[in-house]
């Protein structure tokens, strides 16, 4: 069961209730996606951690064409499942991020677009944002329910050894808290109890790691989280001025103290989202473009990989050549085979 609390927006007599567009089509997406759960299996999916992951990839120290051989079946049932990390902080957080972004969207959509008198001043308005607001809250989905990159738990086995076919004096390493061989460039978070690969840091935002698999989501979530804010704060501007300018007669259908209300904490939250969003994006965007990450960066670590520069590094985290698929947090995500998968006991997120 998903419960998400909308604040509820003034309703005249006679009217009916109306909530903010991108809010029923994030709801419908929750309520589908909770509705795809597997049912009956919550037993056999949990973990002694507290998480669901993967735990059959492909493994970096393994040639392009090998794979980890895992005969049993119920480790290959759990690539299928989607990646959560039951961590009372990080959903906390998340569930404080879409709620501010739906109060951000009720007074923009109820406070400030609806009573003006200009139509496409508010339908341009209002399409806008919600389009930005949609992008932004299903990316921020696709990073917290997207697999980092994770390694699998407890993969230093002997046997797995010997399938690696190590050469004589190379060396590996094994995580001691996860007990997994530990590839190039990964690092373990205490939070999510795996090696992330390419970890560049936890963030309690997404309630996830942010890694090799999902930075290209958290890059996306960071840049339209800063547009809707600083669309916000424009629209805030226009507002107080049509407001004085009307003597706060008819600038809201809101009283003139809750509407000042409502816009100041709207104006704080907006320029503390943006300050804080537009610094991440910065410094993720640099950090792709110096093939380099956080914890490396504060670590001095001597790079030992052969480095992508820019273009490559932007082509390796987002794929391809540039388009708009670079922007859009639904590519890759296949619907069609997540419904296929639901009826086979769980759905899956393919990236």
């Amino acid at each position: 069961m998903v419960l998400l609390l909308l604040p509820l927006p003034r309703i005249s007599k006679g009217e009916p209730p109306v909530f903010p567009v991108s809010s029923l089509i994030i709801i419908i997406l929750m309520i589908i996606m909770v509705s795809l759960a597997p049912a009956g299996q919550g037993q056999q999916t949990m973990q002694s951690s507290g998480h669901r992951f993967r735990d059959v990839e492909h493994h970096p120290l393994l040639a392009d064409n090998e794979s980890y051989d895992s005969s049993s079946s119920s480790e290959a049932d759990m690539a299928e499942r989607v990646w959560f990390i039951r961590d009372g902080c990080g959903m906390v957080c998340a569930i404080m991020t879409w709620l501010l972004v739906v109060y951000a969207d009720f007074v923009v959509t109820f406070v400030m677009l609806l009573p003006s008198k200009d139509f496409w001043y508010s339908v341009i308005n209002g399409v806008l944002f919600n389009c930005l607001a949609v992008l932004a809250l299903s990316s921020h989905l696709r990073t917290m329910l997207t697999d980092p990159g994770a390694v699998p738990k407890g993969n230093a086995t002997k046997e797995y050894m010997d399938n690696l076919q190590l050469k004589p004096g190379e060396v590996i390493y094994k995580c001691p808290k996860c007990c997994s061989i530990k590839p190039e460039r990964a690092h373990h978070c205490s939070i999510c109890k795996r090696c992330i690969r390419k970890m560049d840091h936890h963030c309690p935002w997404v309630n996830n790691c942010v890694g090799e698999k999902n930075q290209r989501f958290f890059v996306l979530f960071t840049m339209y989280i800063a547009l809707i804010s600083a669309h916000a704060l424009v629209l805030c501007g226009f507002q107080f001025f049509s407001c004085v300018r009307g003597q706060w007669t008819e600038c809201s259908d809101f009283s003139p103290p809750v509407t000042v209300i409502l816009m100041i904490f709207l104006c704080l939250e907006g320029f503390l989202f943006l300050t804080f969003t537009a610094v991440m994006f910065g410094t993720q965007i640099h950090s792709i473009c110096n093939d380099e990450t956080e914890i490396e960066r504060l670590k001095s670590e001597k790079p030992t990989w052969e480095r992508r520069l820019r273009w490559e590094g932007m082509k390796s985290v987002f794929g391809g050549q540039p388009s708009l698929l670079w922007i859009n947090p639904f590519a890759g995500f296949r619907i069609r085979r997540l419904l296929l998968r639901a009826k086979k006991g769980g759905p899956e997120f393919s990236v």
